[in-house]
């Protein structure tokens, strides 16, 4: 077995642990399971930029889990998801909540449902579309995306699927002012928040957006 490999169940545990995320070692397993998944298929589909053993855990696992605090209500759709990012890891850590998983790229959608069956995780659907085609018989109480698109963009493509007191939850590195600006301005509000992801270079912030009172009749402005 590779060494790298050999130091995920170390570097998940004390990652966990200096993030106060309490999970049981079955959870932690299926976490493991599905990064070896993603770091065995990666090697011939190119399903992600992180190739690095070594840092697959941080940027892969651990990133996609600093969101936990943040997801609100039973219903999470996780918007370009790509591999699976931060969707899985999110839906394995919280097996109560139910998950929708959108990409347009039928190679990443294959593998996540590979992942699905591997895994047997039964509270994740993945859907192969562009999120403005999708629909839904009821709203997301969280949407969720990691370097999906711009903000504005992002809550356009996505406000006919949030429920009316639902969170957008981007992930972002440095803070996008301009972005946060023109959605303020719009009647959305905006709170930034730093994450702590251990063994990470680099920002990481989680930005939380919402309907305010004068946001509904403002809708139209960002179409």
């Amino acid at each position: 077995m590779n060494t790298s490999l050999e130091r995920w169940p170390q570097q998940l545990r004390d990652g966990l642990r200096q993030m106060g995320v309490d999970l049981s070692a079955s959870q932690q397993q299926q976490l493991l399971d599905y990064l070896a998944l993603l770091h065995k298929w990666n090697k011939a589909f190119n399903l992600t930029a992180i190739r690095d053993a070594n840092v697959m855990v941080s940027r892969q696992l651990l990133d996609s889990l600093s969101i936990l605090p943040f997801i609100k209500g039973p219903r999470i759709l996780d918007v370009g998801t790509g591999p699976g990012l931060p969707g899985i890891p999110l839906a394995i850590a919280l097996p109560d909540q139910q998950f929708v998983l959108i990409d347009s790229n039928g190679k990443k959608t294959r593998f996540v449902q590979q992942s699905l069956v591997t895994l047997g995780l039964g509270n994740v659907e993945v859907v192969r579309t562009r999120v403005e085609a999708y629909r839904s018989d009821a709203g997301f109480d969280t949407i969720t995306s990691r370097a999906f698109a711009a903000l504005p963009k992002m809550l356009q493509l996505t406000r006919h699927l949030l429920d009316e007191r639902g969170r957008l939850l981007a992930m972002k590195g440095t803070v996008p002012t301009e972005e946060i600006a023109e959605l303020e301005a719009d009647g959305y509000g905006v709170a930034v928040v730093p994450l702590q992801v251990p063994n990470s270079d680099g920002q990481r912030h989680a930005l939380l957006v919402e309907r305010t009172a004068t946001a509904g009749g403002r809708d139209a402005d960002l179409g």
